[in-house]
């Protein structure tokens, strides 16, 4: 089981994250067939996308222990390419993977032209998740995901001598005091801040977006110069909250210099108490001497529209099924039979929530052994408290904006110097359509 998580996560890879896109060359799981598709029962083989970075080695195992059992030969590739180049590339070459893991805007770009309808498939009942373009289902869900502010209860209550209830801390007035109390005790600096581009720009500056009250309206504007940003409450709001976390950051005298798996350790060991991103991030985490008592919270703003109850998220990844001359219909079944495994099968489920550590997008797969972070995101799912996902971001949205973000981050240009990028990154940007 563990082999063929591996491979299918190193497909996965490709996109990382969140979390995260660079040049590169392009890997096949080493234990993978080589053949194209044959006939079904026992000699079909198929090829697996993956751009969930974290979960490669799982992938990979998977695949192994997949092919084992059923007999259908998986190969599982990645990519560092960001997933709509890697995913041109192959088309252009004639080479499409049978089961691809992209974004939901590859989802609706692709989707029409190169995905199979999954209408029929049993899963789509037991999801609210799926990808429809039009009218036909297209994108499996593979997860669901949020972000948000990171927490290590542990580290806090020590200082405190209190419980940690995150809802006392849903404004930026009552967060910040917070800090000031736990720098009163001896940390020294009580947070950390990822200046990847990806966690910058793909994750906190989007919520900017997400947070509005007609988010498609408000990029739509921000597309033709009529929305703001300068003037945005919202905006104003997250960079009042992102000023704090600057002023607390343990590597404020050289941000642009700290390390992602440093920042991810001292969370973990209690070390510094906050650190926005995502429950993605526990495939870090768990690698450390990690303190048990972990969680996520909404970040703190000085509003009262209640957006500082939740979290920002939804499904996350999404798998189509190649409907190109390239690939076989025993290929496709094949996939469709891998997808149903997930949802269905006892080993799939473990696979999503134990191996993988991911938060099921189907309601039929129990979770009772999440890691915190991903307990903490579906309370907030079951609740209702999740902001929805804006999946329609440029391609360069991430390097172009992260690079501003960083520039804030690093004290070289100010709010308005910020804004004013963002606005002219927008106006000159090409629309994406949905």
């Amino acid at each position: 089981m563990k082999k063929f998580c591996a491979a299918l996560l190193a497909a996965l890879m490709a996109l990382s994250l969140a979390a995260c896109g660079g040049g590169g060359g392009e890997t096949a799981a080493p234990d993978a067939s080589p053949d194209g598709g044959a006939e079904s029962g026992g000699n079909v083989n198929i090829t697996i996308f993956n751009s969930k970075s974290e979960i490669q080695s799982q992938f990979e195992e998977m695949a192994e222990e997949y092919s084992k059992a059923t007999g259908v030969g998986v190969e599982v590739y990645f990519s560092s390419d960001t997933v709509a180049a890697h995913m041109a590339t192959r088309y252009a070459s004639n080479d499409p993977y049978t089961l691809a893991m992209v974004d939901a805007k590859d989802v609706y770009s692709l989707g029409p032209e190169h995905a199979v309808d999954m209408s029929g498939e049993d899963w789509v009942a037991n999801t609210n998740y799926a990808v429809s373009v039009g009218d036909q289902v297209m994108g499996f869900p593979v997860c669901v995901e949020a972000r948000g502010l990171m927490y290590n209860a542990d580290a806090i209550e020590a200082i405190t001598g209190e419980p940690f209830v995150p809802s006392d801390y849903a404004t930026l007035d009552a967060f910040k005091g917070l800090l000031e109390t736990l720098v009163a005790g001896g940390m020294e600096a009580p947070v950390g801040i990822m200046k990847e581009d990806w966690s910058l720009a793909g994750h906190f500056l989007a919520e900017v977006y997400e947070e509005q009250d007609d988010v498609f309206a408000y990029v739509d504007g921000l597309y033709d110069g009529t929305s703001t940003v300068a003037d945005n409450e919202k905006f104003n709001a997250l960079m009042d909250y992102f000023d704090v976390m600057k002023q607390y950051n343990y590597a404020a005298a050289s941000p642009i210099a700290a390390e992602r798996e440093v920042s991810e350790q001292y969370l973990a060991e209690g070390k510094i108490a906050f650190m926005f991103g995502g429950n993605w991030d526990w495939a870090m985490i768990n690698s450390y001497d990690y303190s048990e008592n972990l969680g996520m919270m909404p970040v703190p703003q000085n509003l009262d529209d209640g957006d500082n109850q939740k979290l920002v998220g939804g499904g996350s990844k999404f798998f189509f099924i190649d409907s190109s001359e390239f690939t076989s219909d025993e290929q496709r079944q094949a996939a469709k039979d891998f997808l149903n495994w997930l949802v269905f099968s006892e080993d799939g489920n473990k696979f999503i929530t134990e191996d993988c550590a991911l938060v099921p997008a189907f309601s039929n797969i129990a979770a009772e052994n999440l890691d915190p972070l991903g307990a903490s995101v579906k309370e907030y799912a079951d609740a209702g408290n999740l902001i929805d996902n804006y999946n329609y971001l440029p391609d360069d949205h991430y390097s172009l904006m992260g690079a501003e973000l960083q520039k804030y981050l690093a004290g070289q240009q100010d709010r308005a110097q910020l804004a004013a990028a963002i606005e002219q990154y927008w106006a000159s940007t090409t629309p994406v359509e949905r």
